[in-house]
């Protein structure tokens, strides 16, 4: 199957296409040249999308690496190897700074990102963007990092010191989720939803059936898509929750389920 063929079959137009197409040709390069090729940073969607891509085109998941410069970042890159290359010998193009500021300045997150954008610097060439009380820790490719340390001194009013730094001494902020404890009468996903958005479960049905859902990064417009742990479930202005576990029946025949939400 050709590049088009199997993007055709994904069903991506516009940007996602393209994204999807510039992995291909990073797959591509790596096996022609015998040479690690990275693609740039991509989110947990557009991943989902890559690994369903490459799953289609025949191309092991052996073959590649995520990563996104910490355990757990959500912007990560796919880095393609050779087959003489082992995942630990491969030099990661992730590179990461500190961007200080005052502590009293308090900068955003949408701060440093407006910045970014400000001078030219494309979303997908930055990855997470790890905002402290007197620093924000930046993962970028190797291609702007260099550029960023000569010529960034501000976001917004907030005046910056930008170094590079070991991803050791990254300072990574805990995530912020809360247990929730609860029983459902099925793990069909509009009765996890239900229970995880506080809605009723006509209307979690309805918001999936509308597109809005992603399971595990990937729309799902089915009700009765049966969940396990594990699985991630979100939608835009609803927040996103992981079935975290999932436990034995009730009196009553139902099920108990743990979700960690995401605050």
């Amino acid at each position: 199957m050709d590049k088009g063929a199997l993007l055709d079959r994904l069903g991506l137009a516009g940007e996602d296409r393209l994204v999807l197409a510039k992995v291909l040709d990073k797959a591509g390069q790596a096996e022609s040249r015998n040479i690690p090729a990275a693609t740039d940073f991509l989110s947990p969607q557009q991943r989902a999308w890559a690994q369903d891509c490459l799953r289609l085109a025949g191309i092991p998941e052996t073959s590649y690496v995520s990563q996104g410069g910490y355990e757990g970042a959500e912007r990560q890159i796919l880095l393609f190897l050779p087959d003489w290359m082992e995942p630990e010998n491969a030099e990661s193009p992730i590179r990461c700074l500190r961007a200080s500021f005052r502590e009293d300045e308090k900068p955003a997150h949408r701060d440093f990102l407006g910045s970014l954008m400000g001078m030219g610097i494309v979303r997908e060439k930055v990855g997470d963007i790890l905002v402290g009380p007197d620093s924000a820790d930046l993962l970028v490719l190797e291609g702007v990092s260099d550029f960023l340390l000569q010529s960034w001194t501000s976001a917004g009013r907030t005046k910056l010191r930008v170094s590079a730094i070991e991803r050791s001494n990254l300072h990574i902020p805990a995530v912020q989720r809360k247990e929730v404890r609860d029983t459902v009468s099925s793990l069909r996903l509009d009765a996890v939803a239900a229970s995880g958005f506080r809605l009723a479960r006509g209307k979690a049905a309805a918001l999936i059936e509308s597109g809005k859902v992603q399971l595990n990064w990937r729309e799902c417009v089915k009700p009765d898509k049966p969940l396990e742990a594990g699985d991630v479930v979100s939608a835009r202005g609803f927040g996103k929750f992981e079935l975290a576990g999932v436990g034995g029946l009730t009196r009553k025949g139902r099920i108990s389920i743990v979700l960690q939400v995401y605050v």
